[in-house]
């Protein structure tokens, strides 16, 4: 099964509240989004969203221009229209793979990028390259990057499929020079069935 129907099926056999990551709400991640201070009107990407509780949050919080990215189109339509209705909120989706990207590629001037927890599914180096170097050409100067990942104390699989954990050191050396630590920790999410999972967090900012 490659990636894309792994995640199709996922989200077509199973509920929100009964997926392993699922957040009702993401405090941790808006307190850290709130330190960057970025406008109401910056243009935030939140690849990996599934059908994430973040972009609820955002909007909650005044956040006007969001986009949601996944491989899947089953989760990103359920988020639609979740967002549609409880929102009135056209939320722009797109459909894309963060290794061999043909629409994210196109994009330019993301202020903030945000992953909670795809990135460690990517196993291969040139898979990690170019997720890297798709950061590295659409975000805008000054711009930030909010990187949640399991920690190398995490978890070794999720959702049934390998993992490559990470530390903050690691992250760095993979954004370079063009990016400074902005803050970093670690965070312990008990997931909906009270599994601990080690997380690191950390946010980054162009140079």
């Amino acid at each position: 099964m490659n990636s894309k129907s792994h995640w199709n099926t996922v989200y077509e056999t199973k509920e929100d509240n009964e997926l392993g990551w699922y957040e009702s709400d993401p405090v941790t991640t808006l307190d850290l989004i709130k330190k960057t201070s970025i406008a109401k009107d910056a243009t935030i990407l939140n690849v990996g969203a599934g059908t994430t509780t973040l972009v609820d949050a955002l909007l909650e919080n005044g956040y006007e221009t969001i986009i949601a990215s996944d491989i899947s189109d089953v989760a990103l339509q359920k988020l639609h229209s979740r967002i549609a209705k409880t929102y009135q909120y056209d939320l722009q989706c797109i459909v894309d793979d963060l290794t061999n990207s043909s629409k994210l590629s196109t994009l330019s001037n993301i202020d903030l990028w945000i992953d909670r927890a795809v990135l460690h599914f990517f196993l291969s180096e040139e898979e990690q390259v170019a997720y890297f170097d798709l950061i590295k050409k659409i975000i805008s100067p000054k711009g930030y990057v909010l990187i949640a990942v399991f920690s190398l104390e995490g978890a070794e699989k999720c959702s049934g499929l390998p993992l490559q954990r990470y530390n903050t050191e690691m992250l760095s050396e993979r954004l370079g020079n063009q990016f400074s630590l902005v803050e970093s920790f670690q965070h312990t999410y008990v997931n909906p069935f009270g599994g601990e999972r080690p997380y690191i967090f950390t946010l980054f900012q162009k140079n």
